[in-house]
């Protein structure tokens, strides 16, 4: 666990802020109270963070029992709580996964956790950055390109609010996916907006000044253009709490997806 002695002077990330909502402890001062910050404004913070995670367990698991035996999960947090590695390795000891991320201090919380795992790593990437990600060293040891990979970037794309550069790495991404490959996303959306827009504004506001990752959020066509020319996977894009729900998932907004904010998908490569 980080605590005050080794964190007090550090600037709140989205990765820790993240892992606080989770319930995880690799997290410092600053992040509790930008968490914090943000839950007095939007209260449901929390919630939001659980029902994204149990879409992503639900995602990879999918592609783990889809016969994916590799994954590159950029913009990953803390592998912690329902992490990608241990989900998919229940479903095949084989499987690989890479965890990217730009904090620092995430990937070495990471590498801690996973020194006793030869099929995981972690290593410090900026997803704005692509290139730098597909020829790091530790990617192309343990990734084959050759192969299908479930490239995973589940609630960070709204941390890349510019458009043209968004776009330009999630192409390069998948062009370097081998058909049978998949895409999973989610992103915290515009649409249909259940929330006070006072309120978005302040939790933009504390990301803005309080981290260095700023925080947009994209409409429905606006994500949906990272799919272009994949094949979606049934049900499409929807609501993150409507992707292939299960009945030990978190019961939050079922009432109403819509309050989760959230938008997923999960797109495969087609045959070229």
């Amino acid at each position: 666990m980080v605590g005050a002695s080794d964190g007090g002077t550090r600037p709140a990330t989205a990765a820790r802020i993240y892992d606080y909502y989770l319930g995880g402890t690799h997290n410092f001062p600053a992040d509790r109270e930008a968490a914090e910050a943000m839950m007095r404004v939007l209260p449901l913070g929390p919630q939001l963070a659980r029902t994204n995670r149990a879409f992503l367990g639900r995602a990879v698991r999918y592609l783990a029992e889809s016969g994916v035996r590799q994954f590159l999960d950029i913009g990953s947090g803390i592998p912690t709580v329902g992490n990608v590695h241990e989900i998919v390795q229940r479903v095949a000891p084989d499987a690989r996964v890479v965890y990217v991320d730009i904090d620092p201090v995430a990937v070495a919380e990471s590498l801690d956790l996973l020194k006793d795992n030869r099929l995981a790593t972690a290593i410090t990437g900026d997803l704005r950055e692509p290139a730098a990600i597909l020829t790091h060293p530790q990617v192309t040891e343990l990734l084959d390109f050759d192969e299908p990979i479930g490239l995973l970037l589940a609630a960070v794309l709204h941390f890349v609010p510019d458009d043209d550069v968004a776009y330009r790495a999630v192409d390069q991404l998948r062009a370097a996916l081998a058909p049978g490959s998949h895409l999973v996303a989610s992103h915290a959306t515009t649409d249909d907006v259940r929330h006070d827009q006072g309120d978005l504004d302040v939790a933009h506001d504390i990301y803005q000044h309080r981290t260095e990752t700023p925080l947009g959020l994209r409409s429905r066509s606006r994500f949906e253009r990272f799919f272009t020319g994949l094949d979606l996977v049934e049900p499409g894009l929807v609501w993150l709490p409507l992707w292939r729900p299960a009945p030990d998932d978190p019961q939050y907004f079922t009432d109403d997806p819509r309050r989760s904010a959230g938008l997923a998908a999960v797109g495969r490569v087609p045959r070229r």
